[in-house]
């Protein structure tokens, strides 16, 4: 018999004390020195390269570079970010920017939702915090990480990756911005697409679960052809037919057979 503790490591037991598995000061900056310097490299320089397009992209829009900070620090989603540059440029109300901007991040409240649950108990201020800070690089790489990783550790190490990102990608926008007459305006453009590049790889270490794999074929597929159809929507139909199919095969798979 399958001890249900087992199957579920991140779950305390009813015996559990409510103190059990605290991290001591200097297993927590351990924790949040890891994340940093596992944010080094690959995901940082990405995601500064994606940055120095949009700080580009803020030069050519005639806003100023703190409007460009701003909206890194506050939103730190590229995709929102540029759908706020376009529709400022043609001249769109501060409400129809708010919506189009939630529509476009709703993608994050699901990967939030699978997240949080494995930080353990955790102040809901940080977890108020913490969630401004999910997107989906530091979400592929925490959970990739946290199987790995004593409960307790959890929220420091993201804190740490996650922190190290904000950083690179102020930094890019800001380095984008000065640097926006001397690189042409094609060259800086073509960065803001190293990002979803680069999605595109770390999520490809995924395809040995059916699931993963199904979702990510039907969408490469389906996703120019609902672009063409509608390019206001295919996007979004895209996720939810590649995704719910993929699902529903991974899970059908699943299934046993009653022979």
């Amino acid at each position: 018999m399958i001890d249900p503790a087992q199957s579920h490591p991140d779950r305390p037991t009813a015996t559990a004390s409510p103190h059990a598995g605290a991290p001591s000061p200097v297993s927590r900056r351990r924790a949040l020195q890891r994340g940093v310097r596992d944010g080094f490299g690959a995901p940082a320089l990405l995601l500064f390269a994606s940055y120095l397009g949009f700080g580009s992209l803020v030069h050519s829009s005639d806003l100023s570079l703190f409007a460009g900070l701003f909206s890194t620090i506050s939103t730190f989603a590229l995709p929102g970010q540029i759908v706020v540059i376009e529709l400022y440029a043609t001249g769109a109300t501060l409400t129809v920017i708010a919506i189009a901007v939630a529509l476009t991040n709703v993608r994050l409240l699901p990967m939030t939702l699978s997240m949080v649950p494995h930080l353990g108990r955790v102040a809901r201020w940080k977890l108020y915090a913490i969630a401004h800070l999910i997107a989906v690089t530091g979400w592929v790489q925490a959970l990739g990480m946290f199987g790995r990783l004593p409960v307790a550790e959890r929220l420091p190490y993201f804190t740490g990756f996650a922190g190290l990102l904000i950083v690179a990608t102020l930094i890019g926008t800001t380095i984008g911005f000065l640097l926006a007459d001397a690189v042409p305006t094609a060259v800086s453009l073509a960065l803001v697409f190293v990002n979803p590049l680069y999605f595109a790889l770390v999520l490809s270490r995924n395809l040995t679960v059916r699931t993963h794999a199904w979702a990510m074929a039907l969408g490469a597929l389906l996703g120019p052809w609902l672009h063409l159809a509608s390019p206001d929507w295919g996007l979004l139909a895209t996720g939810l037919v590649a995704g719910t199919a993929g699902f529903l095969i991974g899970q059908n798979r699943r299934q046993p057979r009653n022979d």
